[in-house]
């Protein structure tokens, strides 16, 4: 009983996906991607792939950014 409510649900969520535009057929399946886990060796591959890439002078800029801005609390902002 219980796969054939997921296989009728399966089978609703792709007559949905056959009626979209391709731009949300897009969007829709960079959602799907997101929604999927990764293995911790992905996950590392993905890390080392970026490691590095962030000059000093940008990484000192991001982080002078992040101390001035980030770090405080607006009362009046709540």
């Amino acid at each position: 009983m219980v796969y054939l409510e997921i296989v009728s649900r399966l089978e609703s969520i792709v007559e949905d996906l056959k009626s979209l535009p391709p731009d949300k057929l897009e969007m829709a399946a960079d959602f799907i991607q997101r929604l999927k886990p990764i293995s911790l060796e992905e996950r590392e591959t993905i890390l080392a792939g970026i490691f590095g890439s962030l000059s000093h002078e940008d990484a000192d800029a991001m982080q002078k950014a992040i101390e001035e801005g980030c770090e405080r609390i607006d009362e009046r902002g709540w």
